[in-house]
């Protein structure tokens, strides 16, 4: 069985844990967060934690059952804590800006770029060269700060772009004559 698998997922006061069928739905002060869990894999809860066994004859089970008790300790760490990633923007003249669900940003380009940010998360923008996004699941709050930061990755000769921030850029020596 997977090692992460057998770690039971810790359920915290004021959070609410519904199981049906396949189906389960983790309510917390934040939000409510859906999982379907593979049919291979028996979800039970016992006291206060959550169990994850996998079911005899399923092929992958073993490994799923440590993908879903990941999955579903990062929802419960969701509905309470949230989670946010930091993004720096290093460049003359680049600047980001939060209206709303929309992410104004300016990098250099001939025009400004708009992101509209998905449901569910929210940017803040402290100063004009960082961006702070937020939200309780951890996948979209990943996939969001990857889609802006592609807008204009950090180059490796003078490090300029939207790096993550605890990103370590490398810098290239540039060529000599």
């Amino acid at each position: 069985m997977s090692r992460v698998g057998k770690n039971p997922v810790a359920i915290p006061n004021g959070v609410e844990v519904k199981i049906a069928g396949g189906d389960l739905s983790i309510k917390g002060p934040l939000g409510t967060l859906n999982h379907a869990v593979h049919s291979s894999i028996a979800v039970e809860r016992e006291g206060d934690a959550l169990v994850f066994k996998p079911r005899a004859g399923a092929v992958n089970a073993n490994a799923l059952s440590g993908t879903t008790r990941a999955v579903v300790n990062n929802m419960v760490t969701g509905v309470t804590k949230g989670f946010e990633r930091k993004l720096a923007l290093v460049g003359v003249g680049y600047r980001a800006q939060a209206q709303g669900d929309k992410l104004n940003l300016s990098l250099g380009f001939s025009h400004p770029v708009e992101y509209r940010l998905p449901s569910g998360v929210k940017a803040e923008t402290p100063t004009q060269t960082e961006i702070i996004i937020k939200g309780i699941d951890k996948q979209q709050v990943g996939q969001v700060a990857a889609e802006v930061r592609a807008y204009r990755s950090p180059e490796p000769y003078k490090g300029k772009g939207i790096r993550y921030s605890d990103e370590k850029v490398v810098i290239k020596e540039t060529k000599k004559k």
